[in-house]
């Protein structure tokens, strides 16, 4: 299934987000503030996932999606890097089972042909093993970047005219069907932790009409009931997608008069 933009089709609001996706900040700064190492921080932060997966399954988020690694995060230390990598494997070998046992898909979206043969094999199996579960689709962004997942997304359609022999037509619903997260609505609410107030190539054409909410908490301390905050601010925000408050009323008082 692909969804329809946000700038074509003005989608379903509810108080809960149907998808939310997550820069997960500070896990270098929160084992600074502690004298520990960086790496320590980024060990603290696979606890925090835990916590935000199983409070979006709780609160009947169906996607949800975690910035792991961008594409310029190869720029860090080779020490930290390297750590990075040893976490991924070790995160993939204990929890996919856990994920699966409670229903949860697993994707991993960006350029995955930079890992090596391991990890690969591992997102393979972890993707293949629970294809199948539907309470919510957990996507980890590994080496990703939206400036590379519009580039790529490009690239296929012209792949695509090439092999057809003719000039595909683009437009945004053609267009999106080539993007890496396809298969997802946009975000609803995009939150990212650590106190930075940008999105650093993440999700450029996905987050057009997504609600943001920045947190000065570093992201092991970000638990669920950071999470609920983080929702309940979303729930008090009027989204218009180009729309006056005005036209938004009737649907307000119609919501109203429902029965309980």
């Amino acid at each position: 299934m692909t969804y329809t933009s946000s700038t074509v089709r003005v989608p379903d609001v509810a108080a809960v987000p149907r998808h939310i996706a997550i820069i997960m900040d500070g896990n270098g700064r929160w084992a600074t503030q502690r004298r520990l190492p960086r790496v320590a921080g980024h060990s603290r932060g696979v606890d925090a996932v835990r916590a935000a997966v199983e409070a979006c399954a709780r609160a009947g988020v169906e996607y949800l999606t975690l910035f792991a690694f961008s594409s310029e995060n190869w720029r860090r230390p080779t020490e930290e890097v390297s750590f990075l990598m040893r976490l991924f494997v070790t995160a993939l070998e204990r929890e996919v089972g856990k994920l699966h046992a409670n229903g949860i898909r697993l994707r991993v979206v960006g350029d995955l042909s930079q890992f090596d043969a391991r990890i690969q094999d591992l997102i393979r199996r972890a993707e293949t093993k629970t294809a199948r579960n539907t309470r919510l689709t957990l996507t980890i962004a590994a080496n990703y970047g939206g400036r590379w997942d519009i580039l790529q997304a490009a690239k296929r359609l012209a792949e695509q005219s090439a092999q057809t022999g003719q000039v595909a037509e683009v437009n945004e619903e053609t267009f999106a069907q080539h993007l890496a997260m396809a298969y997802a609505p946009e975000p609803d609410l995009f939150i990212r932790t650590g106190g930075e107030t940008r999105i650093s190539n993440f999700l450029l054409w996905q987050l057009a009409y997504t609600e943001f909410y920045f947190t000065e908490t570093f992201w092991p301390d970000f638990d669920a009931n950071a999470l609920s905050d983080a929702i309940a601010s979303y729930a008090r925000r009027e989204r218009r997608f180009g729309r006056t408050s005005a036209q938004l009323e009737p649907q307000s008082q119609n919501a109203d008069s429902l029965p309980c």
